[in-house]
């Protein structure tokens, strides 16, 4: 079990769960559900961790022989023989089925979007060998997280407009952070024709296009918080991930990359985390 959770990098749950849990509780606002559905609560963690579970073990399986080659990830569990291809497909595929299990237990509309859903987590894992747009569809996987959630407690997409806000802002965030992680694989992904955004414009541009990206971040970020109309509590909150957001490009140099695990990480861990506590704050005893 602790190899499989190293290999999907289970700790890599806290960037979209808190986004999840943000738009299950702004579907209880609408619905004036209260915390006794708490099952639903349960049901949507559950999603969160089968879909990121599957889409993660289908990037390692696709990708096990490209990280082979490389340097920093052919320590990882299938390049190093840790973990079969055979043993990591079945993985995938029981936590696919789950997914989908789970989300006819929620609602109609969830169900019948759960292919959706899992066509685009699990379709990411190809765009890099195709498109520099792949750190983009990363952030649409993730985007998903606080869309179906919402739509887990409302059965519906009417009243959607803020949370669809609120999902915009998680793509340019991954997006942005995407970048700064691949930084560290530029000569790689050139040496293997591979697309990314550094390798293609080069690590100081590419740090340009984060930014730029994290400022429509924080835009969307302080859109949704006005668009629900937020008490002073969620505006630190806010206030709190937009400085993350800042600091994380204080640490990353295109000549330094050695705090590139720091930004990518830890500094977002502590951002979505954080944000996400203030927002509950908010919803629990400001509204």
């Amino acid at each position: 079990m602790k190899n499989y959770l190293s290999m999907i990098k289970f700790s890599h749950t806290l960037f979209a769960m808190p986004f999840a849990i943000i738009g299950l509780l702004w579907g209880f606002q609408i619905k004036s559900f209260t915390w006794e559905n708490w099952d639903l609560l349960l049901k949507v963690v559950l999603c969160m961790v089968f879909a990121r579970s599957a889409a993660m073990g289908f990037n390692r399986y696709i990708d096990r022989n490209i990280d082979a080659q490389n340097e920093r990830t052919k320590i990882r569990e299938i390049p190093a023989g840790i973990i079969s291809p055979q043993n990591a497909l079945m993985f995938i595929v029981v936590n696919c089925i789950l997914f989908v299990i789970t989300t006819w237990f929620i609602n109609p509309l969830c169900f019948a979007l759960s292919p959706v859903a899992l066509a685009v987590v699990l379709g990411y894992s190809f765009t890099k060998r195709f498109t520099i747009l792949c750190h983009l569809v990363l952030g649409l996987g993730l985007s998903l997280a606080p869309i179906g959630a919402f739509f887990a407690v409302t059965g519906s997409s009417s009243q959607s407009f803020s949370v669809i806000v609120l999902a915009l802002g998680v793509l340019f965030w991954t997006g942005g952070f995407d970048i700064i992680y691949a930084l560290q694989d530029v000569d790689f992904d050139k040496s293997q024709n591979l697309s990314s955004i550094p390798a293609k414009v080069g690590r100081g541009n590419a740090l340009r296009i984060s930014e730029v990206l994290h400022v429509g971040a924080a835009l969307c970020m302080l859109a949704f918080t006005w668009l629900i109309h937020a008490s002073w509590v969620q505006w630190i909150g806010t206030a709190f991930f937009i400085v993350m957001l800042i600091y994380q490009h204080l640490l990353v140099k295109p000549n330094d990359l050695s705090k590139v695990n720091l930004a990518f990480f830890t500094t977002n861990g502590v951002a979505s985390v954080t944000f996400a506590v203030f927002v509950i704050v908010d919803f629990v005893m400001f509204r």
